[in-house]
């Protein structure tokens, strides 16, 4: 799946596309239902966006090994998540919280940036060709500038912290 990212398909791929799509559904609905879109709607454009491109998968039954690839970013939510609890519980003293943030980076570059990289590459070389291809480089060249965001924002949080941690940003995990 990984070299032919287009034409690969296999049950097992199809219906995890398909159950990570009906995930970001769901997610979708009840950020909306929970009325939490104005806190989330870099969430929501990131959960549309990626339904957009399983949904190549699924109804056109190609792309499907990229959508597979892309599914190597939720190995990072782990330490992600991990990080997230032990800041709520104020633990950034913890030497727990010291080696996950730098198990967060190279997980970060594993699994985030890396595959995101090479599908980049992948869909720049030949979006030209295909229009589906370019439909869904427009989406990855967004993911990407995301995840590039969201990735300075960590930096910014674990190696490069204010020396004086603002009130008005005590609560807000998403913008660190």
């Amino acid at each position: 799946m990984l070299v032919e990212i287009e034409t690969a398909w296999s049950l097992s791929g199809y219906l995890l596309v398909c159950f990570s799509a009906g995930y970001f559904i769901h997610d979708t609905v009840d950020i909306v239902v929970s009325r939490q879109a104005r806190a989330s709607w870099e969430y929501l454009v990131h959960h549309v966006m990626a339904m957009g491109a399983f949904f190549s998968g699924i109804f056109w039954k190609s792309f499907v090994g990229g959508g597979v690839l892309t599914l190597l970013v939720e190995v990072s939510n782990i330490f992600l998540t991990i990080r997230m609890m032990m800041k709520i519980n104020n633990a950034q003293d913890l030497l727990l919280y010291r080696i996950n943030k730098y198990v967060n980076l190279v997980m970060y570059f594993l699994f985030r940036l890396g595959p995101q990289a090479y599908l980049t590459n992948f869909f720049l070389r030949y979006a030209g060709q295909r229009t589906l291809g370019t439909f869904l480089l427009a989406i990855l060249l967004m993911l990407d500038i995301m995840i590039l965001v969201y990735f300075s924002r960590l930096l910014r949080s674990d190696f490069c912290p204010d020396p004086v941690p603002s009130r008005q940003h005590k609560n807000k995990f998403l913008t660190e």
